[in-house]
C-alpha cells in the first residue's frame, strides 16, 4: 500500500471514529432507547413500508437471517411489531410495526430529529449546507443513490458570483466561449437591481444546480436572462421549472410580453424556450473567442 493510499485510509477512518461518536453509535442504545442501531434502523424500514417480507428486508439492510431473526423476536415480545404469512406464498412471512410499535418509531424519529437539529444550529447557514452538501456527495460518491431532492428559491449571498463562475467554467468547457462571455454574464449580474428584477436559484440534494433571472425592461416587457442547469441535474426539469417560475412572475408584475436572447447551439434550452410558448423573432451570425455562432432573439405574450 502506498503512502498516499494509507493517509487516505487513515483519513477515511478517522471519520468514521469521528463521526459514530457524534451520532452516538457506541452508545449501548441509540437516542436514550434500549434498541441499537440496527434495531432502529429495522423499526425505520417497517415504517416507512407499512408492511415488508422478512427476506426482503434482510436484503434491504444487508443482515445475517439469524439476526434479524433475533431482532424481530425481540420486537414480537416487546408488542412493537406483528408478523403474518404471505397471502400469496405461504412460505414467506411479512412483518408490520403494531400500534405500539408506530408510537415507538414517532418518538425515536422525533428525537432522531431534534439531536441532528441541535447539531445543525451550532453551525452557521453557510456551514449548514457545506455540511449538508458534503454528506450528499459522500452518498453519491460511494455508490449510495438517494431521492434527488431539489428546490427553487430565491438568490442569496454568494449565489450571483457563483452564477458568473459557472456561465464561464461551464460554457467554456463545453462550447469553448471565453473570458469575453464571462465578463458579459458579470455585467448582466452586476447591472441586476432587485428593487424591479427577480431570480431563482435551483438546488438538488443540497447545492447549486441552476438558475435564471427575470429582468424588468419598461412597463410591459421584461426579459429572461441567464438561465443555466448543471450537467449533473440536466434531465430533471428543472430548467423548465425555472423558466414557469420566470413566467409567472413575469405575469403577476404585470408584463404583457416577455423576451430572452440566447444562441443556436444551445439547443437544451432551445426545447425548454419553445415548450415554453416562446417563438423565435430574429437571428443573426456573431462570434464568441472566434468561434461562430447564431444569435437569437425570443419572445412570448403573456
Amino acid at each position: 500500500m502506498s503512502s498516499l493510499t494509507e493517509a487516505k485510509v487513515a483519513e477515511v477512518r478517522a471519520f468514521n471514529r469521528f463521526y459514530t461518536k457524534v451520532i452516538g453509535v457506541l452508545q449501548a442504545g441509540m437516542l436514550d432507547s434500549p434498541y441499537s442501531l440496527t434495531e432502529v434502523r429495522v423499526l425505520f424500514e417497517l415504517a416507512h413500508a407499512g408492511r415488508m417480507e422478512t427476506g426482503e428486508l434482510r436484503t434491504l439492510l444487508d443482515l445475517d437471517a439469524g439476526y434479524l431473526s433475533r431482532v424481530l423476536a425481540r420486537f414480537e415480545s416487546d408488542g412493537l411489531v406483528g408478523r403474518e404469512r404471505s397471502a400469496s406464498d405461504g412460505r414467506k412471512q411479512l412483518v408490520r410495526l403494531t400500534p405500539a410499535g408506530e408510537r415507538t418509531f414517532a418518538g425515536l424519529d422525533r428525537r432522531s430529529a431534534e439531536e441532528i437539529e441541535r447539531l445543525l444550529s451550532a453551525l452557521p447557514d453557510e456551514g449548514q449546507e457545506r455540511l449538508v452538501a458534503s454528506m450528499a456527495a459522500i452518498r453519491r460518491l460511494l455508490g449510495a443513490e438517494p431521492r434527488r431532492q431539489h428546490l427553487i428559491r430565491p438568490p442569496r449571498t454568494g449565489d450571483l458570483g457563483w452564477v458568473v463562475y459557472r456561465h464561464g467554467a461551464l460554457y467554456s468547457q463545453e462550447y469553448g466561449w471565453g473570458t469575453d462571455f464571462e465578463r458579459t454574464v458579470a455585467k448582466i449580474v452586476g447591472d441586476l437591481d432587485f428593487t424591479k428584477d427577480a431570480g431563482w436559484i435551483a438546488e438538488v440534494d443540497g447545492e447549486r444546480a441552476g438558475c435564471v433571472f427575470y429582468v424588468r425592461q419598461d412597463d410591459t416587457t421584461a426579459k429572461l436572462r441567464m438561465l443555466l442547469v448543471e450537467p449533473a441535474a440536466r434531465g430533471l426539469g428543472i430548467g423548465r421549472r425555472l423558466v414557469e417560475e420566470c413566467l409567472r412572475h413575469a405575469k403577476a408584475d404585470g408584463c404583457t410580453r416577455i423576451t430572452l436572447w440566447t444562441r443556436g447551439c444551445l439547443v437544451s434550452a432551445r426545447r425548454i424556450y419553445q415548450a415554453a410558448g416562446f417563438e423565435l423573432v430574429s437571428e443573426e451570425k456573431g462570434t464568441e473567442n472566434g468561434i461562430e455562432l447564431t444569435e437569437q432573439w425570443w419572445s412570448r405574450d403573456l
